[in-house]
């Protein structure tokens, strides 16, 4: 897999990747302005399988602790198994402008690589059924495919069965 760097569109995502040696390859799309599905969306531009494309989730553990889940785009997070697999009573999903400024990122764009501040991260389990998953690249129109064991490595994240 290639490695895109800054100077040709990268983001903190993909500057974290080269940093770690990590190797991927960029998937560009259009994003459109009036998209508010952002998983069908990379779906339908990718034309990617909705089980191997990889939504970034923020959730809320408590009055200030957040986590990251990471979960196919054609399922849900299941927050009773997300606050099970992070040893909490329960979670909820963070408020957008909460997940926006922890991350660094856009809704929309957020990725679970190079966050602002990172996090616990939990990747669901199904992933490891693929020999690479697609998840955001830090930016609407930008995802990055990379194996999900990478993923886990430069994301410190474990691996639990979190979506339905």
């Amino acid at each position: 897999m290639a490695r895109k760097d800054r100077a040709a569109g990268g983001t903190p995502a993909t500057d974290a990747l080269v940093a770690a040696g990590v190797p991927f390859t960029a998937l560009e799309y259009t994003h459109h302005d009036d998209a508010t599905d952002y998983g069908a969306e990379v779906v339908r531009e990718t034309g990617r399988d909705a089980e191997q494309v990889f939504k970034t989730l923020v959730v809320s553990t408590g009055r200030r602790d957040l986590a990251v889940g990471v979960v196919p785009v054609a399922g849900m997070l299941d927050l009773k198994a997300m606050a099970a697999a992070l040893g909490v009573k329960k979670v909820e999903m963070a408020a957008p402008a909460v997940a926006e400024r922890s991350s660094g990122y856009v809704v929309g764009g957020v990725s679970p690589v190079g966050q602002r501040t990172p996090l616990p991260t939990v990747i669901d389990d199904t992933a490891q059924l693929f020999d690479t998953i697609v998840v955001s690249g830090g930016k609407r129109g930008l995802q990055i495919e990379l194996s999900p064991d990478d993923l886990a490595d430069v994301t410190g994240a474990s691996f639990a069965p979190i979506g339905r």
